[in-house]
Order: structure tokens, then sequence, then C-alpha cells
């Protein structure tokens, strides 16, 4: 889905709700995991899990030669499930020197009882401000993409995971710039 016209930049609000049918397949988390950015980094967008990764694919380009991709993946852990929030920016441009391109992670704590996880996310020009499940945790990326800019800039959902994610609701809107007086 593109969301952007000729004349505007890259402004969006998007939020989307995520169905999960089935927690049997999560993957076994690990309790050395202790620093989430390091965890997304280690589980990145692309690599297959079992309820994840599964998310959004932000300021994309059209055939994803760049693309920053802001996605949750779920764990079992001995008496609940953990939870994974991460912004990747590792794709994010294919401009190759100079730029700062980490991934940022936090927990979410969340009980998955009803099979619902949140995510919304604000992308303004260069900045994706992702928040999930209601603002439990809120990851900040800047981004600079060669391609992915004006109408050239796509958002897709994507689920990388062996397990159904289904999209329950999903909202995306275009904004304009601040008017300031």
């Amino acid at each position: 889905m593109a969301w952007l016209d000729r004349n505007r930049k890259q402004l969006a609000d998007v939020e989307v709700t995520f169905l999960l049918p089935s927690l049997d397949n999560t993957e076994k988390f690990d309790p050395s995991w202790v620093n989430a950015q390091d965890l997304c980094g280690l589980k990145g967008s692309n690599i297959e899990g079992g309820v994840g990764p599964f998310g959004l694919l932000t300021l994309s380009s059209k055939h994803l030669e760049e693309y920053t991709p802001v996605f949750f993946r779920v764990f079992k852990a001995p008496n609940k499930h953990v939870v994974l929030l991460c912004s990747d920016a590792r794709s994010s441009s294919l401009k190759k020197s100079g730029l700062y391109k980490p991934s940022f992670a936090g927990f979410v704590d969340i009980d998955l009882a009803d099979g619902k996880l949140s995510l919304r996310s604000l992308i303004d020009h260069s900045v994706v401000e992702s928040f999930g499940a209601g603002g439990k945790t809120c990851i900040t990326s800047r981004v600079y993409p060669k391609l992915a800019v004006f109408n050239n800039a796509h958002l897709y959902a994507f689920n990388n995971g062996t397990e159904t994610v289904t999209i329950e609701s999903l909202n995306a809107w275009s904004m304009k710039n601040a008017q300031l007086k």
C-alpha cells in the first residue's frame, strides 16, 4: 500500500491489530537473552520463527531494495510468553557510508490470552516511531532511505513466521504538514 501523493512527504499514522490464532509453535525463550536490542539483531525480520517475525515494512521501496521493518516476535518462557518489539534500520537505506543503521528493541509486557497484539507507527520523513500493545513499549528509529521517498514510499504488512498471523484491523492515514502560525 502506498500512502503518499506527489506533493507530500512521508507523513503517516498506521494502526494495526494482529490476531494470533495459535501460540503453540512459539520459539523457546533463552533466559540469557536479557538485552532486547541484541536479540533483535540476532533474530531479525528475515529470520523465520514460529510466531513471528510479523509486522510492518515502513518506508519501503517498491521492490524492497530498502525498508524499515517494525515487528513482533513471540517466545515461550516457562510460565509466560515473551514478546519482542523491534525496529531494524539495517535495510533502511541503500546508502553505504556514513549512516548509523542499528536495530532498536524492547520487550512488551502483555498477556496474550486474547491472542491480540497492536502496533501503531507514526512515520514522519525520516523518523519511524512505533508503539507496541497500546504504548507499553515505544521505539523510535531515524532512517535515511534513498529510494523510498515521497510517492515512492510504501507500507507493507508481513509475516515471516511459520504460524498464521492475521490482521484484525489496519487503519492508515496520510497526514499533512503542520501549519504553524
